[in-house]
């Protein structure tokens, strides 16, 4: 087997590709090759939207070799080969003559339309990506209106180095003026061979030397300033919603414990008598205490949602532990997502052993069908929009399109890695489950509920649950959709850790809150209702990635927009299944406590 052309007689391969790698420095002599590596290019506001570099009517060598990649690198679209840039360490170059290209009208067409839709190209030196733009394109004017394009036929490499290692590289083109490109092609006038355009590539390269060493390059890195800077230190808008949500969250529990007070302390001033007699005159949550441990429907569904909500909030964690150690470089293309790949297949046993465990102890009888269901609750939904994604890149030629080789790679870590320890995770739940902990019996037969007030509704609960926690996260929610869906390098990742703390603790606050006002109308029916309300959380989040898209980005057309809309109702459905399954947990536990300090039989 092989994986993108990676040898087979080495067992660290498969290693490679499934698990994020470190940037280690590689240290050159003088004179010693520095490969440069084209990579992609596409337009410059749509960052998924990617296509090999090699697609346009560029200079390449007779034979393409790519570079062996990562699993990482390949999801992230990279389709990195050799160029014909002559790079040796620490010697400069001045107007190296790369090739001489002739290109017809068709492929000056082509250049044309890549300039007006802003394409830039990402070539990789020593793991640096270098970014520039294809051309020049300048409006001016309504009466006369000019339209002028050009093409970038010189590039300027500068090149820092220290010791003996490279520390960063950029281009540019600031003392090159363009080649102009006209409607046509062979009207141009510059260089015109049979109808075409005859173009020459030349380059430099300057070598400068830094006192930044190789362990902090990627410092110099984030300070570059291709693509806008968006992301800054927002420790004033973080440190708002923190009080925010100190307030609420002490708002709550100040409340509840003086209304639960009293209600013990009315509820517990009982004459002597059997449990039946507490309901003569009663009312409240005291007085569905028969009832209130009633097993919900769907038993399996249910514990198919806590046991994949768990196996995203262990992935979520481990991520973010992960990367506050400082595992994911930003010189290594796909690290997050190489990691995050293993973490889910690993992952897996959790969502098995939590949902299989629980099932079991609400007395479930078909727990094989549970742990089908619970493998396929996630990944059914992601496999379809995958398809329907990768698809339309696949028909537009994107590198965003995976290879057939890195297809059957995902689908072998599920199939041998993923479903198996979920198996083996549903099978030892099943094994350990005890009896479900309820504090007092249930009735056989089910009392009616009264009617509800309209603001105890469950699209009410889900509105007040799903905003409270999505109001304690749009600060953060802008930057983490910049860096997934933009070009930035997220750093902050503990500010990350804190506001993921934070959206936990409301979100199990609110339920538990919710969940009173629920039970204190007589209605017993909140295992269903406390993932709904905080869960409903991933709908605000797929409304702003509306609002994101339409206003806060520049990105159109179709590839881009179904990649975008598809993927963020994934990560509006993962916030469902986590803030669900902690919101069920809170709740769950505050039932218990609440009836176990009643004085009942």
């Amino acid at each position: 087997l092989y994986i993108l052309g990676l040898p087979t007689d080495r067992l660290c391969v498969l290693v490679l590709c499934l698990l994020p790698h470190f940037g280690w420095a590689v240290s050159y002599k003088q004179g010693d090759p520095v490969i440069l590596y084209v990579n992609k290019v596409g337009p410059y506001h749509n960052p998924q939207e990617t296509y090999h570099y090699y697609t346009l009517p560029v200079c390449r060598p007779k034979e393409v070799r790519h570079k062996a990649l990562s699993l990482g690198e390949v999801l992230d679209g990279d389709r990195m080969a050799e160029s014909l840039y002559n790079i040796h360490f620490k010697e400069n170059t001045e107007r190296q003559t790369l090739c001489k290209l002739t290109l017809s009208e068709k492929e000056v067409d082509q250049l044309r339309e890549a300039i007006e839709e802003l394409y830039y190209f990402e070539f990789v030196l020593d793991d640096i990506p270098i970014w520039g733009f294809v051309g020049y394109m300048e409006e001016s004017g309504f009466l006369p209106h000019s339209h002028k394009v050009g093409l970038w036929t010189h590039l300027d490499f500068n090149i820092e180095y220290n010791g003996d290692s490279v520390i960063f590289a950029n281009v540019s083109v600031k003392d090159v003026k363009p080649e102009p490109i006209e409607e046509g092609g062979g009207d141009a006038g510059h260089g015109v061979s049979s109808g075409g355009l005859t173009v020459t590539h030349t380059y430099s390269v300057r070598w400068f030397e830094s006192t930044l060493p190789h362990s902090r390059r990627a410092e110099r890195l984030r300070d570059y300033s291709f693509f806008p800077k968006t992301l800054e230190i927002h420790w004033l808008s973080i440190i708002n919603s923190l009080v925010l949500v100190v307030l609420l969250l002490g708002f709550v529990i100040i409340i509840l414990m003086r209304v639960l007070k009293n209600d013990f302390a009315r509820y517990n001033v009982e004459e002597d008598g059997s449990c039946d007699d507490l309901d003569q005159g009663d009312n409240g949550w005291k007085i569905i205490h028969t009832d209130v441990f009633r097993f919900p429907p769907y038993k399996s569904l249910l514990c198919a949602v806590l046991g994949v909500g768990a196996q995203f909030l262990t992935l979520a964690t481990g991520i973010i532990v992960m990367a506050l150690l400082g595992m994911f470089n930003v010189h290594r293309h796909g690290a997050i997502n190489s990691a995050a790949i293993v973490l889910y297949a690993l992952t897996s046993c959790v969502s098995g052993y939590c949902s299989c465990s629980f099932y079991t102890q609400i007395q479930g009888q078909r727990w094989v069908w549970n742990i089908i269901l619970t493998s396929a609750l996630f990944s059914a939904p992601l496999f379809f929009t995958w398809s329907v994604v990768n698809s339309v890149h696949w028909w537009s030629g994107s590198t965003q399109a995976l290879p057939a080789t890195t297809v059957l790679l995902l689908l072998g870590a599920w199939v041998l890695v993923g479903f198996p320890l979920t198996v083996i995770g549903g099978i030892v739940g099943k094994n350990r489950a005890g009896n479900f902990q309820a504090p007092c019996r249930t009735r056989n037969i089910a009392r009616q509920i009264p009617q509800q007030p309209w603001y105890k509704h469950t699209a009410v609960h889900m509105a007040i649950g799903g905003f409270l926690p999505f109001s304690a996260i749009s600060v953060e929610l802008y930057y983490i959709f910049a860096t997934a869906w933009g070009r930035e390098h997220y750093t902050l990742y503990g500010i990350l850790l804190c506001v993921f703390a934070i959206l936990l603790s409301v979100g199990a606050c609110i339920s538990v809150a919710l969940t009173y006002f629920l039970l204190s109308g007589e209605d017993y029916r909140w295992w269903w209702r406390s993932v709904l309300s905080t869960g409903s959380t991933g709908i605000f989040i797929f409304v702003y990635s509306l609002f994101y898209y339409h206003n806060r980005s520049n990105m159109s057309g179709l590839v881009q927009s179904v990649e975008f809309f598809g993927y963020s109702l994934l990560t509006a459905f993962v916030f469902s299944l986590m803030l669900g399954t902690v919101s069920f947990w809170a709740s769950l536990a505050f039932i218990r406590y609440i009836y176990r300090s009643l004085k009942m039989d």
